[in-house]
């Protein structure tokens, strides 16, 4: 019998149409003679719908059409499965659930990327692919991320983190904070963002106050950092489980090749139409020393293991012009899953999806064996006062 596998995309975010492209090239690599793949489509108003027509990129160029309520879905336990079942009842026949075995997610950004999603699939009781609750939000923030990195021995840029309220409160006091901090020029990113969604670069005091502006328009939290010059970004995607006993292994090394100082959204995606990352410009493998390529693809694993990973990580490295490697970031779930990494390293993209739900499995196993419940009934024998809940 087949996996019953739900691929999860769209979401509450910026990259939500990144995360639908990833979506969709998920579900086209799935083996079908393994696998009975279910797409998940997380609409942007956090409805959840699902349906073949979901599986295709045509349905979401006329969303407003797609999106009728009788596709609506809930996810939920029954009888001790996972199932999907329609919101809307049927007025004739049975409503037949959809039993899910293993949950893919695709998803991007915030309330999704972030541990959100896996939160909910935890609860649910449903194996799923990538990093746990945890890792998931950790990478997600980029000054958390960068103080567990830093306190591992890695490299990591210096940085300066400003709060919202600090900012617009006394702006002038806190482009005086970042000047006396770090030099020109700088890069201003919103903490919890990827996709380079918000993200600026200022070389004199005018343009830091658009950079703060543009990322205080994304996030309650923005990051500045000084600009490494001249720059190279290199990527390499990690695949394991950190905390499982499963070592992690690197893809070859990419450089993106960007039109902008800073790669940007439409450098990343817009470039390569429904494509997403694999449709950006970049070269693979990287034109690196043998050297320095061993070295990234080792500081790659060491900061998947430092921050507890699990499944496929890309991990993107500022590179200056003196060959000094900096850890970006780790981008828990990549876009279009860094399948063009692996396949370039040997793995076909349909493999490497087997290779992540046999990790998802394994991990599942894993925490079944634990125990999450006591067999006592302390409410049974609690007396509570009357208006009173306790202590």
């Amino acid at each position: 019998m087949n996996i019953q596998a739900a691929v999860i995309f769209g979401g509450r975010s910026v990259e939500h149409e990144v995360s639908v492209i990833t979506g969709m090239q998920v579900l086209a690599a799935l083996d079908r003679a393994k696998y009975d793949p279910i797409p998940l489509y997380i609409a942007k108003d956090g409805v959840l719908y699902s349906g073949e027509e979901f599986g295709r990129i045509e349905t979401y160029r006329d969303l407003p059409k797609a999106l009728d309520p009788s596709r609506a879905v809930t996810l939920s336990r029954e009888g001790g499965k996972a199932v999907l079942r329609p919101v809307a009842r049927r007025l004739f026949g049975p409503d037949k659930p959809v039993t899910i075995d293993v949950a893919i997610p695709a998803v991007h950004g915030t309330f999704a990327e972030d541990g959100s999603l896996q939160g909910l699939l935890e609860l649910l009781n449903i194996p799923y692919c990538g990093c746990d609750v945890l890792s998931s939000a950790i990478c997600m923030d980029k000054p958390s991320a960068k103080a567990l990195l830093r306190g591992a021995g890695l490299p990591v840029l210096p940085d300066v983190l400003l709060e919202r309220t600090a900012y617009h409160e006394d702006p002038e006091g806190a482009i005086n904070t970042l000047e006396a901090a770090l030099p020109y020029p700088l890069i201003v990113k919103p903490a919890n963002l990827g996709s380079s969604v918000g993200i600026g670069k200022a070389r004199d005091r005018a343009s830091l106050r658009n950079a703060l502006d543009l990322a205080f328009s994304f996030a309650n939290r923005v990051l500045a950092e000084p600009a490494v010059e001249p720059l190279r970004e290199i990527n390499a995607a990690v695949l394991g489980d950190a905390n499982h006993g499963i070592d992690p292994r690197a893809s070859v090394c990419e450089e993106p090749v960007g039109q902008d100082e800073v790669l940007s959204y439409a450098d990343k995606y817009q470039s390569g139409s429904h494509k997403g990352m694999s449709g950006a410009r970049r070269v693979i493998p990287a034109k690196l020393s043998p050297e320095m390529t061993e070295r990234l693809q080792g500081l790659a694993a060491d900061a998947f293991r430092a921050l507890g990973c699990a499944g496929v990580v890309r991990v993107d490295f500022l590179l200056d012009g003196g060959e000094t490697p900096y850890i970006n970031e780790l981008n828990t779930l990549p876009g279009s899953m860094a399948f063009y990494l692996w396949e370039k390293t040997g793995l076909p993209f349909a493999k490497l999806l087997d290779e992540l739900v046999s990790l998802a499995f394994a991990r599942h196993r894993g925490r079944a064996a634990l125990t999450f419940t006591q067999n006592t009934n302390l409410l049974a024998t609690a007396h509570f006062g009357k208006g009173k809940a306790g202590s």
